[in-house]
């Protein structure tokens, strides 16, 4: 909830709840045109209202860099309690709203990577265009900082490996399915015919990899551990880039199993078991409690949910209830 002690009481007398919805849109858009929109007021409306926020509270909240707006210390403190707050109200004010799929006109946001947007887009876009064909995705990229993407309101959904550390107390998080990786070179390739065995692996060159482009990955992890090492010819920010490279080279890659499957279609490429276990990763699905009990999110992340959780998680979860 908003932290209302957080304003001296004499700053609640006579305060216009309308001027919150200003600084909610403000702090989530971090510019005054789209926070005009966002609200439906005009853009002099908008900035007069800041300016009324500016001096009720005695703080510039939002400041102008070439980025756009960013806010201040105090502008922070107030964001998150106060879109807790301003949601709060609406669902008391207007009851649990009923979401249709079939008629509704909404649009969501998703936070993914490249790999999300190859595998979990195509498949989630087709379903959305039957059961609701009034809505539009909007495809992120997954922020430095996601939980705060998620927590403002840039994103509405995160779809990927989750960030090193603790998930905040207000994020959920969905196990959607484990992915695997295995290794694919071009049809025909000199050195590889029926099976890849470790030696040849590791002295093939690689495509690697890398989207914080920092050098070392999971290969790199697993080939130390048995006493060997590789060399990568070329590191690219994106998935979608090696099987392309692969294709046309002697080169190898490492990938996750959906995407090289997917690629096998479209280009002459062939894939083959790790000769060693290589550890895979987890794709989630995780979202902030400011939209956990939406219908409108609810009917997406059941969609999701249904799409792409395997029977392997299901039974899983179902053994731990």
């Amino acid at each position: 909830m908003f932290d209302m002690t957080s304003m001296h009481s004499v700053h609640l007398d006579g305060l216009d709840l309308n001027l919150l919805r200003v600084l909610d849109a403000i702090l989530v858009e971090r510019h005054l045109t789209r926070a005009a929109r966002r609200i439906g007021l005009s853009q002099s409306a908008t900035s007069h209202s800041l300016a009324r926020l500016r001096e009720r509270l005695g703080d510039p909240l939002v400041v102008r860099t070439p980025g756009g707006l960013v806010p201040t210390a105090r502008g922070a403190q107030l964001a998150e309690p106060l879109r807790h707050a301003l949601a709060t109200l609406e669902r008391a004010w207007a009851g649990e709203p009923r979401f249709d799929p079939a008629t509704a006109q909404r649009s969501f946001s998703i936070a993914t990577a490249d790999y999300g947007s190859f595998v979990l887009i195509p498949r989630l876009l087709e379903r959305v265009a039957v059961e609701a064909p009034g809505v539009n995705l909007w495809v992120r990229t997954v922020a430095e900082d996601p939980w705060s993407q998620l927590a403002t309101g840039q994103a509405d959904l995160l779809c990927g490996p989750l960030p090193d550390g603790p998930v905040p107390e207000a994020v959920h998080a969905r196990l959607l399915y484990e992915e695997r990786f295995v290794v694919v070179l071009r049809k025909g390739h000199p050195r590889v015919r029926k099976r890849l065995d470790l030696d040849t692996w590791a002295s093939l060159t690689h495509v690697f990899v890398a989207p914080r482009g920092t050098p070392g990955g999971v290969v790199d992890t697993v080939l130390a551990s048995h006493h060997r090492a590789r060399r990568v010819g070329l590191a690219v920010p994106h998935f979608l880039v090696a099987p392309h490279v692969v294709a046309g080279s002697d080169m190898v890659a490492t990938l996750g199993a959906r995407v090289a499957a997917a690629f096998t279609k479209l280009l002459p490429l062939k894939v083959f078991e790790p000769p060693v276990p290589v550890p895979g990763f987890k794709v989630y699905l995780a979202w902030h409690a400011r939209t956990h009990d939406d219908p409108a999110m609810k009917w997406l992340r059941a969609l999701l949910l249904t799409l792409f959780r395997d029977k392997s998680t299901r039974a899983r979860e179902s053994l731990t209830r």
